[in-house]
């Protein structure tokens, strides 16, 4: 069985737009300020990239793979400590 880029490209594409769909749908919430619901969209993409980012490294054995990501989960991180 091997790896195609196609498919892993393509699957991502779709996870991509199913976040995107569901942020938007949260956005729109009623009983919420614009700001608010803006912050909570900010918020939950912010959820989803450190949950994607966390399964990577799971599964990353290349060091330079694997700095990266602990790169951007701190980065992740320090936007949700602002």
């Amino acid at each position: 069985m091997g790896w195609d880029g196609d498919d892993l490209a393509g699957s991502m594409e779709d996870a991509a737009e199913r976040q995107q769909r569901l942020l938007e749908e949260r956005a729109r919430l009623p009983g919420k300020t614009p700001e608010e619901r803006a912050r909570k969209a900010e918020l939950e993409s912010l959820r989803m990239s450190k949950a994607r980012i966390v399964g990577q490294l799971e599964g990353a054995v290349n060091p330079a793979h694997r700095a990266m990501l602990e790169r951007a989960l701190k980065a992740i991180e320090e936007k949700f400590s602002a």
